[in-house]
């Protein structure tokens, strides 16, 4: 299986098309921009900066070439503009729709905003790309959509309740999607991504996610808390993963279209699991995280308790085979969140001792 991803870049590498990457400027779209830069694609950006950061553009432009750079269009415009999504959208054959704000707890926080840029900005997309004659539009949906049903692992065709604004928003995303094929006869896939990580995710602010939030608090060697007894578990995706999954979906054949497909690894990895692998990974180049220890709080509303992903489906209709188990993802992510923290002067080893 791995094969069909090799396919599918060389079809790529061959044959350029015009792709849009809306949240060009977030962590999984500026990945998705560099690879299919890399690719020799042409690609269009859209982000409004409400949580992508221009410093993930200017790192996807020193990773390409300047030749690969120039066949980069970037448009800062809000997917809750219908304007913006229609000028985004002009001439596109594929679109991948990773735009949305995300995190069960922004939410609940405010549900009003994440409605408006998750179901409203989707709406909006949906009818610029349906109005543009894309080929395919690919969409960025969430485990979160199975909500509150026990089993595991979970597959595609079965869920349960929301258990958050998020959740629901997600789901809606689905509806609208499907709806769209039935009505329109437009071409989408939706795309379950499982607790995502990788390089350009965001250690800081309140809302960031566990893996490189973790990070710069073991660097620094701040309190990092766990959400909870620390035995939640999640199936932990690296990036690379996901930016294959795209591809696959944008090109796979018609049959596999107007559905929705779990892009996970079917494994499950708890929070003191994970905490033990990411201080293995550190204590060779920070000695202190030897004796650092988490402080265990209160389980976060909204979350469920266990995840894990059947991958079996996107296996068979899309090709999928993921390239990275968690351990792997977690020594290439660190590498770039090492580097990135440093940067910012997130950690100042100790003086050495001098002897007299």
């Amino acid at each position: 299986m791995v094969n069909k991803i090799q396919d599918v870049r060389q079809q790529l590498v061959q044959h350029s098309h015009h792709w849009l990457v809306t949240g060009a400027a977030g962590f999984i779209g500026s990945n998705l921009v560099e690879t299919l830069l890399a690719l020799g694609q042409r690609v269009t950006g859209l982000d409004n900066f409400a949580t992508g950061k221009r410093r993930n553009l200017e790192q996807v432009k020193e990773s390409v070439t300047q030749e690969a750079w120039t066949k980069f269009n970037f448009i800062e415009g809000d997917i809750r503009n219908p304007a913006d999504c229609a000028q985004a959208c002009a001439g596109v054959d594929f679109v991948l729709h990773q735009a949305a704000l995300g995190s069960v707890s922004r939410s609940i926080d405010n549900p009003i905003l994440t409605n408006e840029t998750n179901v409203t900005g989707f709406l909006n997309m949906l009818v610029a790309a349906r109005d543009a004659k894309v080929r395919r539009f690919v969409y960025a949906a969430s485990s979160s959509t199975y909500g509150d049903h026990p089993a595991l692992p979970k597959v595609e065709d079965v869920i349960g309740n929301p258990l958050s604004p998020y959740a629901v928003t997600k789901y809606v995303n689905e509806l609208y999607a499907n709806v769209f094929g039935r009505t329109y006869g437009m071409e989408s896939i939706g795309l379950r991504y499982f607790n995502v990580f990788g390089p350009r995710q965001d250690p800081h602010g309140a809302y960031a996610a566990v893996i490189p939030q973790w990070v710069a608090a073991l660097i620094g060697n701040q309190p990092l808390r766990i959400n909870g007894d620390g035995e939640t578990s999640r199936d932990f995706c690296y990036i690379a993963n996901v930016v294959q999954a795209n591809l696959l979906a944008a090109v796979a054949p018609s049959e596999a279209a107007n559905q929705v497909y779990n892009v996970a690894l079917n494994e499950r990895t708890s929070l003191n699991q994970l905490y033990a692998m990411m201080r293995d990974l550190l204590r060779a180049r920070f000695p202190h995280v030897d004796t650092h220890q988490p402080e265990y709080v209160d389980f976060r509303r909204g979350d469920v308790r266990h995840s894990q992903a059947d991958i079996g489906k996107a296996t068979a209709l899309l090709g999928y085979a993921p390239t990275h188990r968690i351990g792997e993802g977690l020594a290439q992510a660190m590498d770039w969140y090492v580097r990135d923290l440093l940067g910012k002067g997130a950690y100042e080893p100790p003086a050495p001792v001098v002897s007299e």
